[in-house]
């Protein structure tokens, strides 16, 4: 595979992830769309660090500290999220607005 497929798949991934983080309305598919979207930068990143400098394994290490930010994220967002859950019964992103106050 060539740099311009793993560029082509990446921005298939984060469309499809854009899609849906902007139309869902339960926390936990915003959530998955933002999942999908930060997927889609790691796949870019570590495509064009592969060919632009594969003997260099900086981005190797960066690809690993984001996937382990990105765990870190979203393991904290749905802690978030089921905490709501079970205070407020609160599943939908129009029904927690009142959290912004």
């Amino acid at each position: 595979m060539s740099l311009q497929d793993y560029l082509l798949l990446a921005s298939a991934l984060f469309s499809v992830g854009l899609y849906g983080a902007l139309s869902q309305q339960s926390i936990v598919m915003v959530m998955m769309g933002l999942e999908l979207m930060i997927n889609a930068v790691i796949v870019g990143a570590a495509a064009f660090w592969y060919f632009t400098s594969p003997a260099n394994p900086d981005g190797q290490v960066v690809v690993v500290l984001a996937v382990t930010a990105m765990a870190i994220e979203m393991a904290m967002g749905f802690a978030v999220t089921t905490a709501l859950f079970r205070a407020r019964d609160v599943d939908m992103t129009d029904m927690a607005a009142d959290l912004r106050d």
